[in-house]
């Protein structure tokens, strides 16, 4: 039942960050009753597709359990995780300062060159903090502003800290 809970709690934000609502499809299959025991292997395959897309917005290490036997155990290990992980890139850390960056900088579909997205990133930043969204997605202002956040927050990781927002993080009082 917890993971029904956590499943259907999960859900509710997922709708607003355009997730796919695979999370509230298997709050369906984990009530099923106790005589069902096999499960689609698809669907756990989604949850863990899933999971691993989280974690690697996040910059998490992927979990690592196998997909077989097809039993609602299995099931309901990767509907936990993919929960956690959703959860986890739902609030990165610094959140409320990004936004004030956000605030000063631009809209998150900004597509001005030579600066991109609500957090203003060239196509320096972009390349070095997010090659891999730069290629399937391009640039910045066509990433969910979650995407933008979590690229910030590895810059930030990184050692650069706010100091590549000098201006904006000054306003804010980060710096």
């Amino acid at each position: 039942m917890s993971a029904f809970a956590l499943t259907a709690g999960v859900a509710r934000g997922a709708a607003s960050l355009s997730a796919s609502n695979a999370l509230v499809h298997a709050a369906a299959h984990v009530r099923l009753g106790h005589k069902q025991r096999h499960v689609s292997p698809r669907l756990i395959r989604r949850y863990r597709a899933q999971t691993w897309r989280w974690q690697a917005l996040i910059g998490a290490p992927r979990t690592r359990h196998a997909v077989r036997p097809n039993t609602k155990a299995v099931l309901r290990f990767w509907v936990r995780a993919a929960g956690r992980a959703y959860t986890r890139a739902i609030h990165p850390p610094h959140k409320r300062d990004w936004l004030c960056i956000h605030r000063f900088e631009g809209s998150w579909r900004d597509s001005g060159d030579p600066y991109w997205g609500g957090l203003q990133m060239d196509r320096g930043f972009m390349s070095g903090y997010a090659p891999g969204y730069l290629l399937r997605k391009g640039f910045a202002d066509r990433w969910t502003p979650l995407e933008q956040m979590w690229v910030a927050e590895r810059a930030y990781r990184s050692g650069r800290g706010f100091y590549a927002w000098p201006n904006t993080a000054r306003m804010c009082g980060l710096i």
